[in-house]
């Protein structure tokens, strides 16, 4: 059984992880093997917002594109938060038009995410990449619907521990992002903190993947 890296930007271009590789619709590789795409809040150009979308719309019929994202709200980048809004709305809706779930990127946002997918109705599972918030924040997810997946904060925030322990097993991701430790690592703290081999925490996320990803 796999390592499956939810969210990363670079490929491991390993037999034994399946890494679920970050795309801009302006920047596309096709070499590479599986992936997601979608547009960063960061990295909303107003001029291409029309030609991006179209892009993802193609992208999201081919069988390996997994997701749409990563894509979201970030109340502390300079981009005006209505475009945010605007733009993440409309790729919510190409997501459940073609069923993918969706990698979301969420600052200081939670509030108008949850209210976006109930607006919307998206049924769709959303799962917030990279969590580092408090178990208030986590429990509010959850009932809502969403997942979480863990990666950097795990590793570099020790109090993230106790957050990571409430998460139940089917309802959680793993994942590299951009930092330079390997999937092994971050699978290794998650088993420790869930008090299970890594074995056995691969057999979690290999069932999370399944449920998720229709696989």
């Amino acid at each position: 059984m796999q390592f499956i890296n939810f969210h990363t930007h670079k490929s491991a271009d390993r037999q034994d992880v399946l890494d679920i590789v970050n795309q801009y619709p302006n920047e596309f590789d096709e070499s590479i093997a599986f992936y997601s795409i979608g547009i960063h809040p960061w990295y909303i150009v107003k001029e291409r917002i029309e030609a991006d979308l179209e892009i993802i719309n193609q992208k999201l019929i081919a069988k390996n594109c997994l997701a749409l994202g990563e894509c979201g709200l970030d109340k502390r980048t300079e981009v005006p938060f209505e475009l945010q809004a605007a733009v993440f709305e409309r790729q919510l809706l190409l997501a459940q038009k073609h069923q993918k779930p969706v990698v979301v990127h969420c600052v200081a946002a939670f509030q108008e995410v949850i209210a976006l997918k109930k607006k919307l109705n998206i049924t769709v599972p959303m799962i917030i990449h990279g969590f580092a918030k408090n178990e208030q924040v986590a429990k509010q997810l959850l009932d809502n619907g969403f997942y979480l997946s863990f990666g950097k904060y795990l590793i570099k925030n020790p109090h993230l521990e106790i957050v990571f322990k409430s998460i139940p097993n089917n309802r959680f991701f793993l994942e590299t992002d951009i930092i330079d430790e390997t999937i092994e690592i971050v699978y290794a703290l998650a088993a420790k903190y869930k008090n299970i081999t890594v074995d056995e925490l691969r057999q979690v996320i290999t069932s999370n993947y399944k449920t998720v990803f229709n696989k």
